[in-house]
């Protein structure tokens, strides 16, 4: 899954997690000075790195998209599903029900 999802190294990340990161520094030094408009402060620092993360994401700077290759390999034509469950249920209905098995142990 490395290969897919990169783990969010892009610029958008990035600079949303710094954002981030300083308006939770800036939160926590005015909470140890106990000064609630400047723990506001930083949580609205905080919240405007997710929303800049997300402008830059929308701008083109995030994560771009992968194709996996596991997933073109074993892609089917559409359609090709359909008769194999077809087969599959005609040759239930010829066997009967699958008989149970008898719970062991006690």
């Amino acid at each position: 899954m490395a290969e897919k999802y990169h783990h969010g190294n892009s610029p958008a990340a990035w600079t949303a997690v710094v954002i981030v990161f300083v308006g939770v520094a800036i939160g926590s030094a005015f909470t140890v000075q106990a000064q609630p408009l400047g723990v506001l402060a930083g949580a609205v620092v905080a919240l405007l790195g997710g929303v800049v993360g997300l402008l830059m994401r929308a701008m083109g700077l995030g994560q771009q998209e992968v194709p996996d290759p596991r997933h073109e390999e074993a892609a089917e034509p559409a359609g090709s599903a359909e008769p194999v469950v077809a087969v599959a249920r005609a040759a239930e209905d010829e066997a009967g029900p699958e008989p149970r098995q008898a719970a062991v142990g006690g």
